[in-house]
């Protein structure tokens, strides 16, 4: 597209939701690694959490914007050769492209002084632990911390350390970079290796950028990730430091690639990626994972989207507003809904405990799109049915559409 000066609040939009890879035509037949692939270009790497409630986090971006996809697809691409993704602090947990090791380099070299506190402490007050436990690893790898906590001698007791510094060790080699993940155990628990043994040798080779250089790649892919954003959000992408940040925009503004921008109703200055498309519409229906790089930074959700968003998995639960695990329904270019979801597996259902209609949305448009979603996703999760929600002002539309799905798509 040919660079604005100004954007309205609909065009951000379908800026942003392009960017992201919703605007794409959707895979004729089941998915492969080509259409993987394609993701990890649009959204540059994907983040990971423990909970599941109802699938794990790093599964949920490719489902929002391929469908009902084999997982394994992602299971090869991060823990199979040739292995194109690692695990590393990107955004937050992250798999990351094989390709931006070397630009995550610049981290690895601070954990000495960036890493959380714990893993700071291990390495400045017991080097010899890290030491011992990077050496197990290196002899005996793959191997979870609770495999070296078990069979660590008895007698390193007189350092003064519990079981639970050997995660905290091997948390602190994983943040330098000495340790990666092979694989992930049945329990999500990661066996620790060496990364000459995980990752491409033609990765590990490359040469390492300077950390400017670093910067400068990481906002230049954030920033075509999002399509357009304020600093902030291009500095949030890959969490980088403010200054380097700052000087990287500045670069890229000055080289081109980032182009001023207005949007309206935006108070921040915004940059809009030189690549950009503006497509004419966004269609399609699909819930949206609460970890998605769509919605990482919240301030800039609300202001694209008028939609304020926040995960309340760790608020008690009689002060939850929406739910424990609330996904928003992206329909078209607007967020038009949000449902708590719950995968019973045991029971073979999806439990759909409340669903809330956004301001300004059909309830009764709405609750239709969202039943078909609702038993896509049940079909994808391996689960029989749908039970209707039980709170929320879009639970009796939704609970009548959900009566008129017949099976699941």
């Amino acid at each position: 597209m040919a660079a604005p000066e100004s954007l309205s609040l609909a065009q951000a939009r379908r800026v942003a939701l392009a960017a992201q890879g919703f605007a794409d035509p959707p895979p004729v037949g089941v998915p492969t690694r080509r259409h993987l692939r394609r993701v990890l270009d649009r959204v540059g790497l994907i983040q990971m959490d423990s909970v599941n409630v109802l699938q794990r986090a790093h599964y949920l971006p490719l489902y929002s914007r391929l469908g009902p996809y084999p997982t394994s697809l992602l299971d090869q691409a991060a823990y199979r050769r040739p292995r194109e993704l690692f695990e590393y602090w990107g955004h937050e947990a992250s798999l990351v492209p094989v390709g931006l090791h070397p630009l995550l380099r610049w981290r690895m070299a601070r954990a000495h002084s960036e890493s959380w506190g714990g893993m700071r402490r291990i390495a400045q007050e017991q080097p010899e632990l890290v030491a011992w436990v990077r050496d197990e690893v290196a002899a005996r790898g793959p191997l979870t911390a609770a495999e070296i906590e078990h069979d660590a001698p008895r007698e390193t007791g007189n350092w003064g350390w519990n079981w639970s510094a050997v995660k905290r060790a091997l948390e602190f080699l994983f943040w330098a970079g000495e340790v990666t993940a092979a694989e992930r155990s049945t329990s999500f628990a990661r066996r620790y290796d060496l990364p000459e043994r995980v990752l491409p040798p033609a990765v590990l080779a490359a040469p390492t950028p300077t950390d400017a250089e670093a910067y400068r790649a990481l906002v230049a892919l954030a920033a075509r990730s999002l399509g357009v954003a304020a600093e902030p959000e291009l500095r949030d992408y890959f969490r980088l430091p403010l200054a380097g940040a700052r000087q990287a925009v500045a670069e890229l503004a000055e080289a081109g690639e980032l182009v001023p921008v207005t949007v309206a109703g935006w108070r921040q200055p915004a940059w809009l990626h030189a690549s950009a498309r503006l497509p004419r519409w966004v269609r399609g229906n699909t819930l949206v994972s609460p970890f998605d790089p769509l919605v990482w930074e919240r301030a800039r959700t609300e202001r694209l989207f008028d939609f304020s968003y926040r995960i309340e998995i760790y608020v008690p639960a009689p002060q939850r507003v929406y739910g424990y695990y609330v996904l928003p329904f992206l329909q078209g270019d607007r967020f038009t809904a949000r449902v708590d979801l719950k995968a019973d597996r045991k029971a073979g259902v999806l439990l759909v405990p409340a669903a809330w209609i956004e301001p300004g949305a059909d309830p009764g448009e709405t609750a239709v799109a969202l039943a078909a979603e609702l038993y896509r996703l049940a079909g994808w999760l391996g689960l029989d049915a749908v039970v209707p929600p039980a709170a929320g002002d879009l639970a009796g539309p939704l609970t009548a559409a959900l009566a008129g799905v017949s099976g699941v798509p």
